[in-house]
């Protein structure tokens, strides 16, 4: 199983992609696909696409573009879920110490870390990072 997993431009800014590498190489999972990049705003946009309609939208886009971001295929056993696990709640002060958002995100515009959040949200990101 695999799914699409992303440092956001918070988390390369602040120099925690090697404590978040670390972290899901040390639940088992593999990094079979990585790479550094900037996002444009088309892609922003396709990636954020279900969210086109909220008010929020154009904030996403312009934090996401606003800096670098490490992009990931994880491969591993209920990889999506456990992933999501790992991150945290979306909202860092909601999320549990030990996960990542818990123990490294700020605030929730700027919570670190992205990643899918079923196996067709997956495809479907993976497929816009990686061309699958």
């Amino acid at each position: 199983m695999k799914t699409f997993f992303m440092i956001k431009p918070d988390g390369v800014q602040r120099n925690l992609v090697g404590e978040i590498i670390s972290r899901v190489e040390a639940k088992g999972f593999s990094i079979t696909k990585i790479k550094m990049m900037t996002i444009s705003k088309e892609l922003a946009e396709q990636h954020y696409g279900e969210h086109k309609d909220k008010p929020f939208f154009n904030d996403l886009v312009s934090f996401i573009t606003s800096g670098p971001v490490v992009a990931m295929q994880v491969e591993g056993e209920n990889v999506v879920l456990q992933i999501r696990n790992l991150m945290g709640a979306t909202n860092p002060s909601e999320s549990t110490p030990g996960s990542i958002r818990g123990d490294l995100a700020t605030e929730l515009d700027k919570n670190v870390v992205h990643g899918s959040d079923s196996g067709e949200s997956a495809e479907r990101e993976l497929s816009l990072f990686f061309g699958q």
